[in-house]
């Protein structure tokens, strides 16, 4: 089988140098983090058994303790991240009032979704120099913090990137058997291409895998819908991930609540709602000791240290005694010292809580 024009162009990059821009989200989660100092035990460990609810010794601060794989080989979006195409010659263009790229209106690769085997170029993996690449990567890694692979483009959305969005959902009813197959081939996919990431970008704690389920208001199936065409290829996919040993975050924007039992079902430890929409004390007081969240601990700009610690100190009283949360700190980015005194408080405060709550 003669390897495609995307496909070639990615079997010619040379991966031991950088290939993402500068200031975008690839470039910004390869950069090496500071380590983290001070604490009595490890920080990979206390983050994991804070996703699978095992204790954790203090309450993690959200992405600050954490380090990203995100690989330059996966070419789910343009590589280096600029208007252009995907390796499935799927066409993106950057919107900056969003902060991301979208697919640009009016492109598409399948044309008739009852024929999308004649019209979907499938990425060869084989042709991909994974191992330089991962040689790369994981030089920036800091030991000391959980290794998260960030798998981007799940199924349900590399569909709705391949034709209009109302088309692939008028496939559910129209062409179901269609779409089984189509989703069961795209787990296919992930699984190699995860198998990719795990041999060759050293350790890899959990995956956080992407796949957005609904809109500001709901989920865009219903639940015996999602069960039916979701959950298959989707539960297949995750259940291979839990098999290699490692945990599952999902990235899921949408109020999503409704689809939190199947969540647990298909295996999911973490789940980091999309604000402002899921309520964080239902979610909490309902699956709160199932799954794990990571909720915003907003700091108003301009508060003082002691406000700042203050509130840290009721989030960590009022979501930690499951054990199952983190804080995500939204702190001000113009003043790093709201983010030191928020990290400071959070770890002493809370490490001396879950002593208190586990008698330790």
């Amino acid at each position: 089988m003669s390897v495609g024009q995307f496909m070639k162009r990615a079997a010619e990059r040379d991966y031991s140098k950088p290939w993402a821009a500068q200031g975008t989200f690839p470039w910004i989660f390869q950069q090496p983090k500071p380590p983290i100092e001070g604490r009595p035990h490890s920080v990979c460990e206390n983050y994991i058994r804070c996703v699978k609810g095992e204790q954790p010794w203090w309450m993690p601060a959200y992405s600050v303790e954490s380090n990203i794989i995100w690989p330059d080989t996966m070419e789910e979006h343009p590589v280096p991240e600029f208007d252009g195409f995907d390796w499935w010659g799927v066409d993106w263009v950057m919107v900056e009032a969003a902060g991301g790229m979208i697919t640009r209106p009016g492109s598409w690769i399948i044309t008739d979704f009852a024929r999308w085997k004649e019209q979907v170029e499938w990425p060869d993996l084989s042709v991909v120099d994974f191992a330089a690449d991962g040689k790369k990567i994981q030089a920036a890694l800091d030991p000391d913090r959980p290794h998260i692979y960030e798998c981007v483009e799940g199924i349900f959305e590399r569909l709705h990137e391949m034709l209009p969005f109302d088309e692939s959902l008028l496939a559910f009813y129209e062409e179901p058997e269609a779409l089984e197959e189509f989703f069961q081939k795209m787990a296919d996919y992930k699984i190699e291409s995860c198998g990719k990431i795990f041999e060759y970008y050293g350790r890899v704690d959990g995956v956080l895998y992407h796949d957005d389920w609904g809109t500001q208001r709901g989920g865009f199936f219903s639940n015996e819908m999602f069960r039916r065409q979701i959950m298959p290829a989707t539960s297949r996919f995750l259940k291979y991930v839990k098999e290699q040993g490692k945990f599952i975050e999902l990235h899921s924007c949408g109020k999503n609540i409704q689809y939190v039992p199947e969540m647990i079902e298909m295996g999911i430890d973490m789940w980091t709602p999309q604000e402002g929409i899921n309520e964080p004390d239902f979610l909490y007081e309902t699956y709160g000791d199932k799954m794990t969240y990571a909720f915003g601990l907003t700091i108003p700009k301009g508060s003082a240290e002691g406000e700042i610690r203050r509130r840290v100190r009721d989030f960590v009283d009022h979501y930690g005694p499951k054990g199952r949360v983190m804080a995500w700190l939204r702190t001000d980015f113009g003043d790093p010292t709201q983010g030191a005194i928020a990290q400071d408080e959070l770890f002493h405060y809370s490490y001396e809580f879950y002593n208190k709550l586990y008698r330790r």
